[in-house]
């Protein structure tokens, strides 16, 4: 079994990989395309099969450089679906846009940066994640500004120096955290996270402290969790929609990892207080500054950015709660954001070159005029609210359960307050879009391609199913992860 994993994960960052040298030797925008997909597809497939024969065992391989755990296959589960869907989508979607002739550098960069998502949680190695998650950013700053209007360039460059100096403060965390280690395992050892994780109790708690504080900073800059959020609302507004997806359905979970590994290690060096107070206010502080700026909001995609915000913001709650419920609701909340947000950030890079405007007051009627992609935006918005029912109510509802098992009651009680305000703000922008009468010329409206509805159709569809249905299988998985990860946590941690 494990050569057979081996195998598989040397295929899912191959493909990618592959695909890329073949793009820029071929520069063919429709080869490179057809190059794009067939990777994402062959990295899909990879690792469900990776998911399916893993069960319970924690492997890593090349000289322990790559971990394949419960948590990192599960994001890498998460990334690889968006991946695909936005590779569907952005077949329909960049032929729009009139840049032939650079189709294939776009589709380079995609590739690579669809690759640098599913490499990420697999680094065993915590200075190897650090450069995974720069890589990242490197990555998608270009694609950011692939369409090379003013607004864009601007997102890429305040993208950028936001992140770089978060992902320093990161990389600061990091070298302070390989110092702590350094009293107890030597002045040099493999600072692998069962490394760290093992030395963990005999480190300096004030030392240890500083650490999480700079590494949660850092990687939560990436995550988008508010007062770092400050880059995520224009770079996911400002880049071509699949880029977007492909940020906030994928980029934010790897990123979301790194803060969940030290979590643990800060479980296991007994400062589960102030490593989990602090995740939790920013989670909560994340959900607040989302209301706020849902319920002003005259963007479509920024409105779809701060939502992300608002949703890595409920995810954070649940690692901060812990426990079964609080870790199973965090999981089964990544994987229904993902295909959530990414059928939201498609439908609305559709509906703004059919319109060909990006504010939501110039934008009416969208059901009459666009009927099969209004319908599927319509039920992606309402699912992206929490409301059944879909399946994020469902890990919602469990992470508040998560919260009230720990007796997190103010928490949860702005929680609910916040989840309320967001869902009447957030459709009312839609009641906007979709029944209020405007002042606007009629327009002619640009049909929508197959490829532009496909991905949501097969983002949507499964939301549905798993918001009735919450497989026994699936909860027994996410069991399991949670046992690995909260081993460390004192069962009276957030009492």
């Amino acid at each position: 079994m494990m050569s057979t994993i081996g195998l598989l994960t040397l295929v899912l960052t191959v493909a990618p990989a592959v695909a890329i040298v073949l793009i820029l030797l071929i520069r063919h925008p429709r080869v490179a395309e057809a190059l794009n997909l067939v990777a994402s597809a062959i990295s899909l497939l990879s690792i469900v099969a990776i998911v399916f024969l893993r069960g319970d065992a924690k492997l890593t391989f090349w000289g322990d450089y790559v971990i394949i755990d419960g948590l990192g296959s599960w994001t890498i589960l998460c990334a690889a679906i968006v991946y695909f869907l936005a590779s569907i989508y952005a077949v329909g979607y960049m032929r729009l846009l009139g840049e032939e002739d650079r189709l294939h550098r776009f589709y380079a960069l995609f590739a690579g940066f669809g690759l640098s998502t599913l490499v990420g949680p697999m680094m065993n190695n915590a200075g190897l994640y650090w450069i995974a998650i720069e890589l990242t950013t490197l990555i998608s700053t270009f694609l950011v500004a692939f369409e090379r209007e003013a607004a864009s360039i601007e997102a890429a460059w305040k993208y950028i120096i936001v992140v770089s100096a978060g992902i320093s403060l990161a990389l600061l965390g990091t070298v302070l955290f390989y110092w702590s280690g350094t009293f107890v395992l030597g002045p040099t050892y493999d600072m692998t996270w069962d490394t760290l994780q093992q030395a963990a109790p005999k480190l300096n708690p004030s030392l240890v402290s500083l650490s999480f504080l700079l590494v949660l900073i850092g990687y939560g800059t990436k995550v988008g969790l508010a007062p770092m959020h400050t880059w995520l609302p224009d770079a996911h507004s400002e880049g071509p929609a699949p880029v977007s997806a492909l940020l906030s359905g994928a980029l934010l979970n790897t990123a979301m990892v790194g803060i969940v590994r030290y979590l643990v290690v800060a479980d296991a060096a007994g400062i589960s207080h102030l490593a989990r107070g602090t995740l939790l206010a920013l989670g909560a502080f994340s959900l607040f500054i989302a209301a706020l700026f849902i319920v002003r909001q005259k963007g479509v995609k920024r409105l779809m950015a701060y939502s992300s915000i608002e949703h890595m913001g409920v995810i954070a709650l649940g690692f901060g709660f812990g426990g079964p419920l609080g870790i199973a609701g965090a999981l089964y909340h990544m994987l229904n954001h993902s295909l959530n947000k990414s059928a939201m950030f498609f439908g609305a890079g559709s509906v703004m070159r059919a319109y060909d405007t990006k504010r939501i007051p110039s934008i009416r009627h969208v059901m009459s005029r666009l009927p099969v992609l209004g319908g599927l935006w319509l039920a992606g918005a309402v699912a992206i609210t929490g409301a059944p029912p879909f399946a994020l109510f469902l890990s919602e509802l469990t992470i508040i359960r998560a919260g009230l098992a720990s007796e997190q009651y103010f928490l949860i009680a702005l929680m609910a307050v916040l989840l309320v305000v967001i869902f009447v703000g957030f459709l009312n922008h839609f009641r906007t879009m979709y029944i209020e009468n405007g002042e606007i010329a009629d327009q002619k409206i640009v049909p929508v391609s197959a490829w532009c509805l496909l991905p949501m159709w097969l983002a949507l569809v499964p939301l549905f199913v798993m918001g009735l249905w919450w497989p026994n299988a699936l909860w027994e998985h996410f069991q399991t992860i949670a046992h690995a990860l909260d081993a460390a946590a004192p069962t009276e941690a957030l009492r």
